[in-house]
């Protein structure tokens, strides 16, 4: 479904993807309020909705898009989804699965259309099939409990988070279930634009209730803080005077992805050993799969998100399939297993929190 007030762009959209059979347009609507209407009777995987119309605020319709559409995801295609769009967040946070910026008139088939067909290919092959069995491939089921790791117990000194396309929902449902008790640091590397980053932190510290800042060389890890990648570098940490503080990382990663969750793994994995704790949510590709090797060689604990409440499954399920995770399951269930350790766990701190 296309939702955008101008007849113009609904046309342009509609004019590169009749050009690929994979797809189908089954409905149009110039408003959300429109939208919302034509999904009690129409079936749709993914839905491209501007955020700039008259009547209902998109921002408002969201949430109740993607629950009419009883799962479809949503791709925003805004002129309000440019770099550093403080928009794109919002709505990412809100549980769009990608966002793209419309361009201005006459370069709609220039990088516009590669990028829209790709993105609309990664979200929809992902998507899972539970709704219309005669018309969809049943989903591949989660892997076995026997190839579930055993989970690691004693002290949490560093969580490491990493996530992709649909990432920021994610993270919400999990600091929604992560109560405040679990004050270890946090790193974060979510694949988003470098220009994206300072509404990022901003956006997750409204979200985790704890400050959250784009990582600089440096900077200490303190209890209660997150740190989040920044856009151009991947977070790394050398030990200064027997504590560790981030060092940023410009190196290529195997994964090609800048910032890239690995690195960040690697680090975690090579300074907390076993009082580190990783998880892997949402996102595409395989980055992370290697730094989660070095989590749990270094007697480390995983937690991978599952399939089902997955945008994209690709850097978690690479986990799971691997049997790298002591965890598979929805972030809130994720958030609910570190509380657990961290209640159980001995009285007293690593050294180098004292």
């Amino acid at each position: 479904m296309i939702v955008d007030d101008s007849i113009v762009a609904r046309s342009v959209f509609q004019t590169i993807i009749a050009e690929y059979s994979e797809f189908e347009i089954v409905a149009t609507a110039s408003t959300a309020d429109q939208a919302l209407a034509r999904l009690d009777s129409t079936r749709v995987d993914i839905v491209l909705l501007d955020l700039a119309m008259p009547g209902m605020d998109p921002f408002t319709a969201l949430p109740e898009i993607i629950a009419r559409g009883r799962g479809a995801r949503v791709l925003i295609v805004s002129t309000s989804a440019g770099e550093g769009a403080d928009a794109c967040i919002r709505a990412l946070t809100l549980g769009a699965s990608d966002t793209l910026e419309k361009p201005t008139a006459g370069t709609y088939r220039d990088h516009f259309a590669s990028s829209l067909v790709e993105k609309l290919r990664r979200i929809g092959e992902s998507r899972p099939a539970e709704r219309d069995e005669s018309r969809e491939l049943p989903s591949v089921p989660p892997p076995a409990p026997d190839v579930l790791r055993g989970p690691v117990s004693g002290p949490v000194d560093c969580l490491a988070i990493g996530a992709s396309t649909g990432g920021l929902h994610a993270l919400l449902e999990f600091f929604s279930a992560l109560p405040a008790s679990c004050d270890m640091p946090i790193l974060i590397t979510q694949h988003l634009p470098a220009s994206f980053m300072p509404y990022f932190a901003a956006q997750m510290t409204d979200i985790a209730g704890r400050p959250a800042t784009v990582a600089r060389d440096g900077v200490s890890l303190l209890r209660g803080q997150i740190l989040v990648a920044p856009g151009d570098a991947h977070i790394g940490l050398r030990s200064i005077g027997g504590l560790p503080r981030i060092f940023l990382n410009r190196d290529p990663a195997p994964s090609a992805c800048m910032p890239s969750v690995d690195p960040m793994l690697e680090a975690v994995a090579r300074h907390f050993r076993e009082r580190a704790f990783g998880v892997i949510l949402t996102g595409m590709g395989r980055d992370g799969s290697i730094g989660a090797r070095d989590i749990v060689a270094t007697g480390g604990e995983l937690a991978a998100q599952d399939r089902a409440s997955s945008v994209v499954w690709g850097m978690p399920g690479s986990i799971a399939m691997a049997g790298l995770a002591a965890t598979i399951a929805r972030p809130a269930v994720i958030a609910r297993r570190i509380a657990d350790r961290i209640e159980g766990r001995s009285q007293r701190r690593s050294p180098l929190w004292r």
